[in-house]
């Protein structure tokens, strides 16, 4: 599960993170809003966790300019407030939770673990006759698995998570290979046999990645 924090105070934003990777997240940082923007647009999340007090905007305004955008990601706010027009403000924005300062860890982690199986994506996908099974990390048409490889299937979850939004060649090679210094060759090759699948719903980007379309299968 990969998790980005947004918090401005280094020190603290440094300890959530070490805290988190013990537990087994993987956990990107974002000092101010507009870096947690980029990262937002660059990889995928399945949770944020925001503070509410930053620099530049809150953290309630930078979830409501991400929701805005089609970012359905869950997040639980970070904050020292204690009023309730704050946490009816944040919730109305679209919050799935919050914790207040100062952080008791163990109670974070609750409340992250509850978030997550709440939002937990569906172990199976539709995708006309196919189907993407999370669980079995295999893609299916008309219930015979296709036995296409690991890296095919990371690739269609990837495009499918993310449908409609661009996805670059970066995210696409870090995603199978752990690696950000993409071989679009190598890339094109496995899109190739995607694209055999659905010749309809996956369109190139020229220079940047792929759009999965998801009403085009």
């Amino acid at each position: 599960m990969k998790i980005l924090l947004l918090e401005d105070d280094k020190l603290f934003s440094d300890t959530l993170k070490d805290f988190l990777e013990d537990e087994g997240f993987a956990v990107d940082l974002a000092l101010d809003p507009y870096t947690a923007y980029d990262l937002a647009y660059e990889n995928s999340y399945d949770l944020y966790l925001f503070d509410i007090n930053l620099p530049f905007e809150s953290g309630i305004e930078a979830l409501r300019s991400l929701k805005n955008s089609g970012d359905g990601t869950p997040v639980i706010f970070i904050t020292s407030r204690d009023d309730k027009n704050s946490l009816i403000e944040g919730f109305n924005a679209g919050a799935d939770d919050y914790i207040k300062k100062p952080v008791d860890l163990d109670e974070l982690l609750l409340r992250i673990n509850a978030v997550l199986k709440r939002t937990k994506k569906s172990d199976k996908i539709e995708l006309g006759d196919y189907v993407l099974d999370r669980e079995q990390k295999e893609i299916f048409y008309k219930n015979e698995p296709l036995k296409l490889g690991f890296r095919i299937y990371l690739l269609l979850e990837l495009l499918v998570d993310n449908a409609g939004r661009a996805v670059s060649y970066e995210e696409i090679y870090e995603k199978l290979w752990g690696e950000s210094e993409p071989n679009k060759a190598t890339i094109r090759v496995y899109m190739v046999k995607l694209k055999n699948l659905f010749p309809e719903a996956i369109e190139s980007v020229r220079g940047f990645g792929y759009i999965f379309h998801s009403d085009r299968v």
